[in-house]
């Protein structure tokens, strides 16, 4: 069964805990706290090297920032966000 990603993460964002951002999502992976980092296709590459080696899944969305951001219902671009809570959202499923 394919999960809809998009739905899974609207859903994890009305019902679980995400932090949206680059500097939060960083710091949640350096924390342990994050469970699952998502990152736009165009998420600058020196962003990508503070999460190398995290003990963290990392799935990069289909798209770009301003979809991302536009996915999570802001009106601005996000580069990376991490899943703290997943909430009664199937998004950590994604991972394979």
């Amino acid at each position: 069964m394919r999960i809809d990603v998009e739905k899974a993460l609207r859903k994890a964002l009305n019902t679980g805990k995400v932090y949206l951002g680059a500097k939060r999502s960083i710091k949640a992976v350096r924390d342990g706290s994050a469970k699952l980092v998502i990152v736009s296709q165009n998420c600058p590459e020196e962003l990508r090297e503070k999460l190398k080696d995290a003990n963290v899944p990392i799935v990069t969305f289909n798209g770009s920032n301003m979809d991302l951001g536009a996915t999570c219902g802001k009106p601005y671009s996000v580069s990376m966000l991490t899943i703290i809570d997943p909430g009664d959202s199937e998004i950590l499923n994604t991972i394979s």
